[in-house]
């Protein structure tokens, strides 16, 4: 009999002095308690998640030592051909806990490869309750929540970065559809700047940063509020800060 893959909830961030607070709030107890009770995990950075266990082990005391956990890696470094290894737990009968860095895995995350291969053989996948930044980020924006599409990172070189913007504005209006997108934290502002030139001045564009810490900004104005506000460098407190950029053509 096979063990069960449980898709682990991360929070999407941590204030170094509220770890049992701040976990308490976004994840849920019954989460909590589940993902205590495992042995095997598979995840972005084994370091970052038994910091992690570390945090939830103060209120939900570990099935195992630290020591006797196993934490496989997978990342978008690890090679398609391995996949099939991670599986081996599962398919010996230990349950596993796939657990991202931030947010919900399998979305923007690339264990979604190793969910696949999963279903292929027959292992049952069970995905627990937790933060998803895109959702929140939505939810906040004000903008449709009816119909939207999420589309990762957006080309570096900014020409082509402003042909897709314009593409997906297009896109956008035609459809009434909210797009989402997200960029490495330092290129924030260089990804605003580039919404803000491109978009049409009556598309609104939201920017959703450090979602449910105590930091937490979310703005929604048009794209020419946020070249005026650019343009007299007031732009948001988001520089290397996790943020969702989201826009709708009105």
């Amino acid at each position: 009999m096979t063990g069960t893959l449980f898709l682990i909830p991360n929070t999407l961030g941590l204030n170094n002095d509220q770890h049992s607070s701040l976990l308490a709030s976004i994840i849920p107890d019954t989460v909590q308690a589940m993902t205590s009770q495992l042995s095997h995990f598979v995840a972005e950075n084994a370091k970052t998640t038994r910091a992690y266990l570390k945090y939830l082990s103060q209120v939900h005391p570990l099935q195992k030592t630290m020591q006797e956990i196993q934490i496989a890696e997978l990342n978008i470094n690890t090679p398609a051909q391995a996949l099939e290894g991670l599986l081996h737990p599962l398919l010996q009968g230990h349950d596993v806990g796939l657990i991202s860095e931030a947010g919900v895995p399998a979305v923007a995350d690339p264990g979604a490869n190793l969910v696949r291969l999963a279903h292929q053989h027959g292992i049952k996948v069970r995905p627990l309750v937790g933060p998803s930044s895109l959702l929140l980020a939505l939810m906040g924006s004000g903008l449709n929540g009816q119909s939207f599409a999420f589309h990762g990172y957006l080309p570096t070189d900014a020409t082509a970065r402003a042909k897709r913007i314009r593409e997906l504005e297009e896109r956008s209006k035609k459809e009434k559809q909210t797009q989402l997108l997200i960029e490495t934290p330092y290129r924030n502002a260089a990804m605003l700047e580039a919404l803000s030139n491109s978009c049409q001045p009556s598309t609104l564009i939201c920017v959703s940063t450090d979602l449910s810490l105590d930091s937490e900004s979310i703005q929604t104005k048009t794209a020419a509020e946020w070249k005026a506000q650019l343009n007299k460098q007031q732009g948001p407190d988001f520089h290397k800060k996790p943020t969702v950029f989201l826009f709708l053509s009105t």
